[in-house]
């Protein structure tokens, strides 16, 4: 955009055009530039991803848009925790600390575990 709003000051110069019709040539060359920007994601378009590996080789991978996260989050949590075979996988998994993670819009990786016997639990806001 800088080389064209130059050739429009140049044909100022030269005479071509007068300071009105390059002003309004320039707003258009913006109005252009601006529309091909492509606009920063919202936060509430990301995608919070939950990545579980275990030492067995049993994958799980979620990915929850954020604006379902809290309600899943919440649900899922108090299910998992009534569940006798799963109440020892989510027992010490703090809720909290994500929920605040997306209050505060938090990016990148927010949890990361890793357990003796090979387990990994990742976190990401992307």
């Amino acid at each position: 955009m800088k080389t064209e709003i130059e050739k429009v000051l140049t044909m100022v110069q030269e005479g071509k055009v007068d300071a009105g019709k390059a002003s309004e040539l320039i707003q258009v060359l913006k109005e252009r530039d601006s529309d091909s920007t492509p606009s920063p994601k919202s936060y509430t378009d990301k995608t919070l991803k939950v990545r579980v590996v275990s030492a067995e080789n049993d994958n799980v991978t979620v990915n929850l848009p954020i604006k379902l996260v809290k309600v899943v989050l919440m649900a899922g949590h108090s299910i998992a925790s009534s569940i006798p075979q799963s109440e020892k996988y989510v027992k010490d998994i703090d809720i909290s600390l994500i929920l605040e993670a997306i209050e505060n819009e938090l990016d990148g990786q927010i949890v990361d575990v890793k357990s003796a016997n090979g387990d990994t639990v990742s976190v990401t806001i992307e």
